[in-house]
């Protein structure tokens, strides 16, 4: 009878950590599809600065990254669930055509989208890495190269539905680096060694033929947003923190690393200074890295991008606009929108504001769930939201149609 009831617990246990997973890790499937009516109406009721505008710029069910094109020909939309790329190819005023990518294999959740300054596009996947040269020119007739063959990006046995969605930047030293989530809510002690070997729960780094690669950062729980600071070449990534700690702890977290093989306290730290309780006896690794800005619990801080354009108003140039997707691990629902954090004058610290919300109502489902930010070669910026399959474009003291 004792072992009976031990049993039904263990596996109530699997069943809620399951569901926190599935929450918090997955996008969420929209509850309907909404028009471009519905969804022009939802921006029209949006809180922007003075002078910003919202717009819809184009539909792709399930958009999640972006990558522009170094020339702004072409613009890349990852997916998670969907296993679709899309190419996004503006119109000169006469809207934005929507195709998918095709290669010669079928795609296994290709979320992280990047390009090198050359024009390669980086596409990564679940488990392996993807480049297309030249991209803009010759993605409707792509000569696709394996960086990293299918299982070896990370151990095939740490291939999960949990923390998968991955992202990628290309450095200023010309390599490419990529976020490997660790699978689990709090990692388990006897996978610590193997991850740290391994980079899974950290960022790796490698060139962009897939050689030399290394570890370049420990102790990161599930990162899905990260760039360059322009001004001193440091990179700056977010950083989705644990569950089960309450609705107001831990706080989310926008990191920061100007050199290689840096700590950044997961798992014996949930986020911020927040310690786990499984890890609460432990002793932490020495020298951990706290966050430069810590975010509000839950909100699921996603992509972010340094904005280098002279469009935007003074204030804004050199500052970080990151997205906060929302999270349904909260009591009272928070996130669902844009935030722009200044660092301060020495490319540290920063303090984190609202730049565009209204898609949470303060009740379940959310009106909009962005997801990732980029910058046009215009000097506006994209916006992805996964709930309504939508990217959106926001300008500055102008009015712009699609395509532009």
């Amino acid at each position: 009878m004792r072992r009976m009831l031990l049993a039904t617990l263990v596996f109530a246990c699997a069943l809620v950590l399951a569901g926190a997973l599935a929450l918090t890790q997955r996008p969420r499937e929209p509850q309907r599809a909404r028009s471009a009516a519905e969804i022009d109406a939802i921006l029209e009721g949006l809180r922007v600065p003075e002078d910003f505008s919202i717009s819809l710029y184009a539909r792709a069910p399930g958009a999640r990254t972006i990558a522009v094109g170094p020339r702004g020909k072409v613009i890349f939309i990852g997916t998670g669930v969907d296993n679709i790329v899309y190419a996004l190819t503006p119109g000169g005023g006469h809207g934005v055509r929507v195709e998918r990518l095709e290669l010669a294999f079928e795609f296994d959740l290709p979320h992280g989208l990047c390009f090198s300054p050359e024009g390669t596009l980086f596409i990564v996947e679940r488990n392996r890495v993807l480049s297309i040269p030249n991209a803009e020119e010759e993605w409707r007739r792509p000569h696709a190269r394996i960086v990293v063959a299918k299982g070896d990006l990370i151990p095939r046995q740490e291939e999960s539905d949990g923390h998968t969605l991955r992202v990628c930047r290309v450095g200023p030293d010309g390599k490419l680096y990529i976020s490997l989530g660790q699978p689990y809510d709090v990692a388990p002690k006897e996978k610590l060694a193997f991850y740290e070997r391994t980079g899974v729960g950290g960022i790796i780094r490698m060139n962009p033929d897939g050689s030399k690669r290394d570890v370049f950062a420990r102790g990161v729980r599930n990162s899905v947003g990260m760039d360059f600071n322009p001004a001193d070449g440091s990179l700056w990534f977010t950083d989705n923190q644990t569950n089960e700690l309450g609705d107001d702890k831990p706080p989310g977290e926008l990191n920061r690393a100007p050199i290689p093989w840096l700590h950044f306290g997961f798992p014996w730290y949930g986020g911020g200074h927040v310690r786990t309780a499984e890890y609460a006896l432990d002793e932490p690794p020495p020298g951990v890295i706290f966050p430069e800005v810590e975010e509000e619990a839950h909100a699921a801080d996603l992509g972010m991008v340094f904005y280098t354009g002279d469009t935007f108003p003074k204030k804004y140039r050199g500052g970080i606009f990151s997205a906060q997707h929302g999270s349904g691990a909260r009591t009272q629902p928070v996130g669902a929108r844009l935030m722009f954090t200044r660092p301060g004058p020495d490319g540290t610290g920063g303090v984190s504001e609202p730049f565009v919300e209204g898609w949470n109502k303060g009740s379940m489902p959310y009106l909009g769930t962005p997801v990732d930010v980029a910058q046009t070669p215009h000097g506006d910026l994209l916006v992805t939201d996964d709930e309504n399959g939508a990217i959106y474009r926001i300008s500055y003291g102008r009015s712009i149609i699609a395509g532009e």
